[in-house]
């Protein structure tokens, strides 16, 4: 008889996990805390690396309909100091093995891609434990329960099945982003949006940055960063969204009204998304029937561009060694004896980069990284 198993969390790891056992003619039940697809937006663009995300659509057998989602064009990079003044242009490559698609448009393309009630929506989990008999007991908020076979989390930076594996909690960065936008009618910005150049800009000193991405229809999203204590970004008082972007843009003082013109005139809802991590290198003993995939394995800032890149390897590889080894914990092993050293290298990278893009060396040193690219 199949074993059940539970995947925590509709992300694109939970996502791709399910597609690939599904493929392969084995059933798993996702159960996503959200209550719809629709909830909330799924973020912005991502680049999908040859290496790791496109292993795993192939994996998913969605390779030609990822092709479609593919954003030609969007994967120009232009670094400029506080000023304004351009240090590196880097244009797009027709042929890029990293191409830029949307979040949610490969979301929904996961999503679309499952059998019908493979996920479970409105089911936050409230606690888990082991069964003495072998298994896991899953509680939802709702007070709904259930039982699994095998469990895994894909359900994010604080998830709730990692402490039956390890208790390592994600540790702010030192670094939060806010996020901005503006609309693709918005005719006061337009020399604004104009210096982004084709695709993503990069303003960066020590300590802060403003970046921006400009989409084929006009429209610009992105996020002021800034190295601030979570007290003092919380201080913040955005109940007046315009009021508390002066505040942001005060951080930003003698830079090129071009540049702060993101800040005081963006239109988004400007959320505080403080950048945590797990300890770089993370590992933890064989725990039965329970594995993480994504976040909930290996939280990274997003400055190496593979925490969704990863999330989707990671659900792939899963997914072969359980259709592989009818020994669940075998598969369980060999899966993460793949996972830390993939995970510690790409999270090393990422912590690296973080500096790299804040640290007292900025801009000239993203310019560096680029190039040596």
């Amino acid at each position: 008889m199949q074993k059940t198993i539970a995947i925590v969390g509709a992300g694109l790891g939970g996502l791709t996990l399910a597609r690939v056992l599904q493929v392969h003619g084995i059933a798993a039940t996702i159960y996503e805390a959200e209550a719809s697809e629709m909830t909330r937006t799924q973020g912005g663009l991502l680049d999908i690396h040859v290496e790791t995300g496109q292993v795993a659509v192939r994996a998913a057998g969605l390779y030609d309909e990822f092709l479609t989602l593919v954003r030609p064009g969007e994967d120009a990079k232009r670094v400029v100091d506080r000023h304004g003044t351009i240090l590196s242009d880097k244009p797009a490559d027709p042929g890029s093995a990293r191409p830029e698609v949307d979040r949610g448009e490969l979301r929904r393309l996961l999503i679309d891609s499952l059998a019908p009630g493979t996920i479970r929506w409105g089911h936050k989990l409230a606690a888990i434990r082991h069964r003495p008999q072998g298994g896991q007991d899953l509680t939802f908020a709702d007070g709904s329960t259930t039982r699994a076979d095998i469990t895994v989390g894909a359900d994010g930076a604080w998830s709730k099945v990692r402490p039956l594996l390890t208790p390592a909690k994600p540790l702010y960065s030192g670094t939060c982003f806010i996020e901005i936008a503006l609309s693709a009618d918005d005719h006061d910005c337009q020399a604004s949006v104009a210096a982004i150049g084709g695709g993503t800009l990069m303003a960066v000193a020590p300590g802060k940055g403003i970046i921006a991405h400009r989409y084929a229809d006009g429209h610009v999203r992105g996020y002021v960063a800034l190295n601030k204590s979570e007290e003092w970004m919380r201080s913040i008082d955005f109940g007046d969204p315009a009021a508390g972007l002066r505040r942001l843009a005060d951080e930003f003082d003698g830079w090129s009204p071009l540049l702060t013109a993101f800040v005081t005139e963006s239109d988004a809802e400007p959320w505080l998304r403080p950048i945590y991590a797990l300890p770089v290198g993370l590992t933890w003993d064989r725990s039965p029937g329970v594995t993480l995939v994504g976040d909930a394995a290996h939280l990274m800032s997003p400055f190496a561009g593979e925490g969704a890149n990863l999330a989707m390897f990671d659900g792939a590889d899963l997914a072969h060694r359980l259709v592989e080894q009818s020994d669940t914990e075998a598969a369980l092993a060999a899966y993460e004896e793949r996972l830390f050293p993939r995970s510690s290298d790409s999270a090393g990278r990422s912590a690296q980069n973080l500096k790299v893009f804040f640290g007292q060396e900025a801009p000239q040193s993203v310019v560096s990284l680029f190039d040596r690219f």
